[in-house]
């Protein structure tokens, strides 16, 4: 192939240097081109949100436009219907009934409470214990139970009775008249039960013509008195009475 002439060279360098801008140039005129346009179209934009948010700011309506707060509000319509004499009387029913109600309950728990806490039917049948006086011949004892302790019953002579009134109290640990233990001079009740450690005296026996305790060796005189041995007190005496001149009721 051969080489083209110069003059057909300088056309060709010519026509490519026309038909192949540059690069940065051409970038630079197509900004200039396009930023017109831009910008009309940004301030297009703001100006439709602008026009929007005035819109939607003129059409809120508030919920506490239409009523006015420094008015008192009327509740009439939450009025009762019935005269107020009606309902007065409706409402006293109510808390009287309520009332009835509670005490009737209170009444029946404190009942109930009252009754778990007495005495069984088996211990209210030892409560009282009544004795046949015309069984017990003079000059002997009788020991019954009562309460699950013995119970000593003395049908004294009157020598006996001579005796117990005749001491001398002075001289007694435990000073006590005879006339203040019993109620009938011949007629001894008492409980059978040791002072000292609470053991059961043997009758008609010891120095002094009572009881006597052979655990520890107390005596007790025809009144019940402690007259010698451990023993700090007389023979306790319970609660009794007579219905009647042959009958006796302990407790």
């Amino acid at each position: 192939m051969r080489p083209a002439p110069s003059s057909a060279s300088a056309a060709l360098r010519s026509w490519t240097r026309h038909a192949f801008p540059n690069t940065s140039q051409t970038s630079a005129v197509a900004t200039a081109r396009l930023a017109p346009q831009t910008t009309s179209l940004t301030s297009q934009r703001r100006d439709q949100s602008t026009a929007a948010a005035a819109t939607s700011g003129s059409s809120f309506d508030s919920p506490f436009t239409k009523y006015d707060t420094n008015k008192i509000p009327s509740f009439a319509k939450y009025k009762a219907k019935s005269p107020e004499v009606s309902n007065r009387v409706f409402q006293y029913f109510m808390v009287g009934s309520m009332g009835l109600l509670t005490a009737a309950g209170a009444k029946a728990t404190v009942q109930d409470f009252l009754v778990n806490m007495s005495a069984s039917a088996d211990v209210l049948a030892q409560a009282k214990v009544e004795v046949d006086l015309a069984s017990i011949p003079e000059g002997k004892n009788v020991i019954i139970k009562w309460r699950g302790k013995p119970v000593f019953i003395r049908h004294r002579t009157e020598s006996e009775i001579k005796d117990a009134e005749g001491v001398n109290i002075s001289i007694l640990r435990d000073p006590q008249k005879d006339e203040d233990r019993v109620k009938k001079p011949e007629w001894l009740i008492m409980l059978g039960v040791c002072t000292h450690l609470g053991c059961v005296p043997i009758g008609e026996s010891g120095d002094f013509g009572g009881w006597f305790c052979p655990c520890h060796g107390s005596h007790y005189d025809v009144s019940g008195r402690i007259r010698k041995g451990p023993a700090p007190l007389n023979l306790e005496i319970p609660e009794y009475d007579f219905p009647s001149d042959e009958s006796l009721v302990i407790g």
